[in-house]
């Protein structure tokens, strides 16, 4: 409940990057450089997939339901970010930040849900391939996928309705460019422990089980690699798992730079530039990561440059 004798907010007040004010151009163009690119990548890997015949199996969908949960993540929190940059920050009213964050966590629990999908579709190719085409069945796919969407809705949705219920006075100011969760709560002047106990019920399994049990399934992934007879398997077996083992550690290890070594006052500008990792470097590097360390996606970049070349040379 709102306390007496004080005006009850109604918009946050975005600081964005006002520190950097002779820098805000250049910040500004970087900021839709990496936007326009990260958004071009991941539209690319989706695009192919869709269109190669020899990019449709599990992982590859998997790895589409991924790149389009990018570009909802980036569609929600960048354009945001350009304005504040540009403006020197700004007002934006509570219900429009929680529902940034709501896309946000449905994004984060999606991909998080989809990298173990992954991991299991590629432990049961390289540990269970006689089995592999009677357990990954389509069905079992559009089961895998609608589990994942639907899983990071509802729980999101649980802490947008938690969120929603505080209220809040006095200062409005969140030195930030996006409504996280722990400067939002620093600003309530209700009872917050409701709010602390669902974020970390929910949170915590999120972050630690999927890296537990993807690091669980490499370990007999890379022990069956090891025992293969030939080359030429070793190496495409090492050039898909290297190339989804390389997003979990960047995409991981993005939330562990923002939600366990980052400073404990969310006021700190470290925050703030670490969360830049989260936003800006994992949804850019994925689909290059896949695009220069698949085959597949190599060649099927390769493909369709050649034949766009046959069309402008006729």
């Amino acid at each position: 409940m709102v306390k007496k004798n004080q005006t009850a907010v109604t918009e946050f007040l975005l600081l964005g990057f006002g520190d950097l004010h002779n820098l805000k151009i250049l910040l500004f163009v970087f900021l839709l450089l990496i936007y326009i690119m990260a958004l071009t990548g991941n539209a690319l890997v989706t695009i192919l997939v869709m269109v190669s015949k020899n990019l449709h199996s599990p992982m590859y969908i998997f790895l589409t339901q991924l790149s389009l949960s990018e570009i909802l993540f980036t569609s929600n929190i960048q354009p945001s970010m350009l304005w504040l940059t540009l403006e020197g920050g700004g007002k934006m009213s509570i219900t429009k930040c929680f529902f940034h964050f709501y896309l946000l966590a449905v994004c984060g629990i999606t991909q998080c849900l989809l990298l173990i999908s992954m991991s299991f579709d590629r432990y049961l190719a390289i540990c269970k391939p006689l089995r592999y085409t009677v357990i990954m069945t389509f069905g079992l796919q559009l089961q895998i996928v609608t589990l994942c969407w639907s899983t990071g809705l509802s729980l999101s949705l649980v802490i947008y309705v938690f969120l929603y219920r505080l209220d809040f006075c006095g200062s409005n100011t969140i030195n930030h460019f996006y409504c996280d969760v722990a400067p939002v709560l620093e600003l309530s002047c209700s009872d917050i422990s409701s709010v602390k106990l669902v974020t970390s019920i929910v949170s915590t399994p999120l972050i630690v089980c999927p890296f537990v049990f993807i690091v669980a399934t490499y370990i007999f992934i890379f022990h069956t690699i090891l025992k293969m007879s030939s080359s030429i398997r070793r190496q495409k077996a090492f050039s898909t798992c290297s190339s989804h083992l390389t997003v979990v550690c960047l995409y991981f290890g993005s939330l562990a730079s923002i939600y366990i070594f980052s400073p404990k006052s969310s006021s700190s500008n470290t925050n703030k530039y670490l969360s830049l990792i989260y936003i800006l470097v994992t949804p850019f590097f994925n689909p290059l990561i896949y695009s220069l360390r698949n085959q597949d996606i190599r060649g099927a970049i390769i493909k369709y440059i050649h034949i766009l070349g046959s069309w402008q040379l006729k």
